[in-house]
């Protein structure tokens, strides 16, 4: 019975031996790809296949084979600010920042080996790049308060697809470039500042002109306005009088034709109140006929 037990026991220590071989085995053969990775398996240093999907794969075991693994998502490259010149010779300060991407694994270990050596290569490439594009244009075309005349945008695509051409000789991508601050070296501050000023006052001298045009153009369209409604306003004042002037006299007309001396009389007196008050003196001859009611000689 007790060698059966040693014997079962040496069994169980076999098996659990042969265990942990397997498992030193398969640490050694067997690896894992994450989903934002790729995989380089490389032998005595040598690229020689690439795995792009995640999951679990196999390999000869170490030193013969290893494995590099690479993020295969968007990478941000934090550049230093940069000084570069434009077209007309101006001094100026990019801060910027790159994004990109490793698309060919075994040509990215080749050319650059590791990020280091990628960012290394970026910075050559987006100064470059930069450097050749800023110099196509002013620095008004850059700094600019007219959208119209602004080409930075511009500058920014141009820049990125010289650069993509470029980084593909490094296994990568480069997706966007974007400026985070432009800035002016201390000689060349003044110079922009009097410039964009200038600009400004040049804007706003057109606005001052354009008001003045259109506050004229209005002013004008008033007067004329107002000539065109005096002018109907007094047509129609003289409508008014003449038909009132008409009926007047056709009302006199009438009156006169009923009772002529009558008539006659209400008129005398009238005349009397439009040219006699208290402070007038009239010297008349006696037959004058305005003083035919006064005198009593009515015939």
């Amino acid at each position: 019975m007790e060698k059966n037990i040693k014997h079962r026991l040496s069994r169980q220590g076999i098996a659990a031996i042969g265990a942990v071989v397997v498992l030193f085995i398969g640490t050694l053969v067997v690896y894992k790809v994450d989903a934002t990775e790729y995989a380089v398996v490389t032998q005595f240093g040598n690229p020689i296949s690439t795995e792009l999907e995640p999951g679990l794969k196999i390999k000869l075991p170490d030193p013969v084979q290893s494995v590099q693994k690479l993020d295969k998502r968007v990478q941000v490259y934090q550049a230093d600010s940069l000084e570069l010149l434009t077209l007309d010779k101006k001094s100026v300060a990019i801060d910027y920042y790159g994004t990109w991407k490793i698309t060919d694994p075994v040509t990215y270990i080749k050319t650059v080996k590791d990020k280091i050596g990628a960012e290394a290569r970026l910075s050559d490439v987006f100064s470059s790049s930069l450097g050749i594009q800023m110099g196509k244009y002013n620095l008004e075309q850059l700094v600019n308060t007219d959208s119209e005349k602004l080409k930075l945008e511009m500058m920014l695509e141009d820049t990125v697809s010289y650069a993509k051409e470029k980084a593909t000789e490094y296994g990568i991508e480069v997706i966007d470039a974007k400026i985070r601050a432009l800035n002016f070296p201390e000689s060349n501050k003044q110079s922009v500042y009097d410039r964009m000023k200038a600009e400004r006052e040049q804007m706003a001298k057109k606005y001052r002109s354009e008001g003045s045009e259109e506050a004229a153009k209005i002013r004008a369209d008033a007067e004329k306005e107002k000539q065109i409604i005096l002018s109907e306003a007094y047509k129609q004042a003289q409508q008014i009088k003449g038909t009132g002037d008409a009926e007047a006299i056709r009302i006199y007309g009438e009156a006169f034709q009923k009772d002529p001396n009558f008539y006659e009389f209400i008129r005398t007196l009238e005349t009397y109140e439009k040219t006699i008050d208290k402070d007038t003196t009239l010297i008349l001859p006696s037959t004058a006929e305005i003083l035919k009611y006064l005198s009593g000689k009515t015939n």
